[in-house]
């Protein structure tokens, strides 16, 4: 038995991380110490200074470990690789490991290339962004390409120059240049990659003045024709260049600004990726369970966690507000870009207005957000609560099976059952029964053989809905053993959902609240299941008939006759006549029918 007053006398006086477990050794929480005698101790101390949160962890503490390491900044790795591992259900947790998309030119080659990937290397390449909006990206992508013809495979342009390979299509189309035809100087074709390279780095203007130039002294040639693809070239810069577009004199560095909003338990942080005073990309995070958390930790959470696991550091980070261990955290980022990396708290002048701009983005996302989750909370767990009060339920149903029955005349009776979880429908779960042991029309008698097959089974419901009133309700409950809630749902003169009912009460539904839309619609699937399974099996049954016993009636006649008839009944009472208006049936066909039914019903 772990001894957790001992074990905090054993605690070294020294950098580490220490990881808090439950009673089945579960680590609830990770978290990094200078000194982790003294950090790890105040958990343990007073809880008079202690959130909410802290006393509900401190308290399912059932023992705890610790790795000690050289330095504090071997511990802020070591922490954020562990929360990242564990996920601990007491720790900040960022929710969102995607990393984003660059745009890398491969100017370690003799004729480079263009090209989107995921991850930054020291290769001697350039890379760009990241690109948060991949459709932006895609866009830029193919602008580049259409005004500066580029290659775009991955041959070996020497071997190809020095075996006469044939070029591809896009040399034809105009959309390669073709050095792998040995007809392309390097500096030409390094003078378009510059101007990619200018286009990327912010420098778009100067590009466009470039091609402005070009462009009128063609005019002055009378060159129109050739004058016009420079000039569709620079509108379609200038169409991505004002979607970057951000008001701001931001010098060129690359920065990320980063800012939060919070409403009760969530709280949104927003990024912005700004290069060369434009932006790239932006995105958001959503942090849920956040209620006793200030926006420092949440802040300070953020950033160990997001660039822990970002191949691109920027040069300088912007924040709104100061967060912990801000010195180790821009020690740390300088030592993996390999360069040194700023964070900066703005107070005043334009980059304290860009942190307001994404502030108000977060917080309009934020509120975004609560709403949508509102409404999906109102439309599952919130209807299932007021359906628990208005049932009087001990507990929220948040399994609930309804059951329907459904027969022709007594013919091939069959049950269905569906199944939400949640609020929500949960079709792998839905069963179709075949009725067994009943004989004739008895729906009652058919309800109880189906929730006697259904309650053999395990995972039972919290709450049983039955497509009917207080007759099948009764019946279910006789050979019902399980004290499970059973509640008939069941219509009016138009039949139309009007309630629910048991054997005690009869609650009739306010047709414009949330619970009434509910239970209708729980109606309606169960209903619609058991029609569309019994029509499946009468259209079966109808396809192995008594048809099957006519001479000259085959399997297309067959269909055609149900299809056209609907019913065995209506085949029967046909004329002859009316036999004939069927597609492929002829005179003798019709007859034998005819026929047929008259001789089976003289035997009766």
């Amino acid at each position: 038995m772990f001894d957790i007053k001992e074990n905090l006398k054993k605690l070294p006086d020294k950098p580490g991380v220490y990881l808090m477990k439950d009673e089945n050794e579960k680590v609830i929480y990770v978290g990094k110490a200078v000194s982790l005698k003294n950090r790890v101790r105040q958990y343990f101390n007073s809880s008079k200074n202690h959130s909410s949160k802290v006393i509900s962890m401190v308290c399912n503490i059932s023992s705890f470990e610790y790795i000690i390491t050289d330095s504090e900044l071997e511990a802020l790795i070591l922490e954020c690789n562990l929360i990242k591992e564990y996920r601990p259900k007491y720790n900040i947790l960022l929710r969102d490991d995607k990393t984003y998309p660059y745009i890398k030119i491969t100017t370690n080659e003799d004729y480079p290339r263009i090209l989107k990937v995921r991850k930054v290397l020291k290769d001697n390449c350039k890379y760009f962004g990241p690109y948060t909006n991949i459709t932006a990206l895609n866009d830029t992508l193919e602008v580049i390409k259409n005004i500066l013809p580029i290659r775009t495979c991955n041959i070996d342009i020497k071997k190809a120059i020095k075996n006469n390979v044939r070029p591809c299509l896009n040399l034809h189309i105009n959309k390669c240049v073709g050095p792998c035809t040995g007809n392309v100087k390097k500096e030409e074709y390094n003078d378009m990659i510059n101007d990619i390279v200018m286009f990327l780095s912010g420098k778009e203007e100067k590009l466009i003045n470039n091609l402005k130039e070009k462009m009128n002294e063609l005019s002055i040639d009378l060159k129109f024709e050739e004058a016009s693809i420079y000039r569709d070239k620079i509108r379609s810069l200038e169409e991505i260049l004002n979607k970057q577009k951000i008001d701001t004199t931001i010098s060129d560095l690359e920065q990320d600004v980063i800012a939060m909003s919070k409403i009760l338990d969530e709280a949104c942080v927003q990024i912005f990726f700004v290069r060369n005073g434009k932006i790239v990309g932006r995105e958001h995070f959503i942090f849920e369970g956040v209620k006793d958390s200030d926006n420092k930790d949440i802040l300070t959470t953020f950033v160990k966690q997001f660039y822990i696991n970002q191949e691109y550091i920027p040069r300088q980070i912007i924040i709104e507000e100061e967060i912990e261990d801000i010195f180790l955290l821009s020690e740390y980022l300088s030592s993996k870009k390999g360069r040194k990396v700023e964070i900066r708290v703005p107070k005043k002048g334009e980059k304290r207005s860009l942190i307001q701009l994404v502030k108000k983005n977060s917080l309009e996302y934020l509120e975004k957000f609560n709403t949508s989750n509102r409404l999906k909370y109102e439309k599952s767990i919130g209807v299932l609560e007021k359906l628990k009060d208005i049932l009087d339920l001990e507990n929220i149903p948040k399994r609930i099976e309804a059951f329907d029955i459904s027969n022709i005349s007594g013919v091939d009776s069959i049950g269905a059952m569906v199944v939400f979880i949640d609020g929500k429908k949960e079709k792998k779960e839905y069963r179709k029964y075949k009725i067994k042991t009943v004989v004739g029309m008895d729906d009652y008698s058919s309800m109880k053989e189906v929730l006697k097959r259904r309650l053999k089974q395990d995972n039972l419901p919290d709450l049983i809905l039955l497509d009917g009133g207080k007759g099948q309700v009764s019946a279910v409950k006789k050979i019902l053993k399980e004290n499970i809630p059973v509640w008939g749902m069941y219509k009016d003169d138009k039949h139309k959902t009007k309630g629910l009912i048991n054997l005690e009460k009869d609650i009739v539904l306010d047709k414009s609240s949330d619970i009434y839309r509910f239970v209708a619609s729980i109606q309606e699937e169960v209903h619609n299941y058991a029609i569309n399974y019994h029509r499946s099996i009468r259209n079966k049954s109808l396809t192995k008939s008594v048809l099957d016993d006519i001479q000259g009636i085959g399997e297309k006649r067959k269909k055609s006759l149900i299809s056209h008839f609907k019913d065995i009944k209506n085949i029967e009472d046909a004329t002859v006549e009316q036999l004939l208006e069927v597609e492929g049936m002829n005179r003798l066909s019709a007859q034998n029918v005819y026929d047929f039914f008259k001789n089976m019903n003289r035997e009766k």
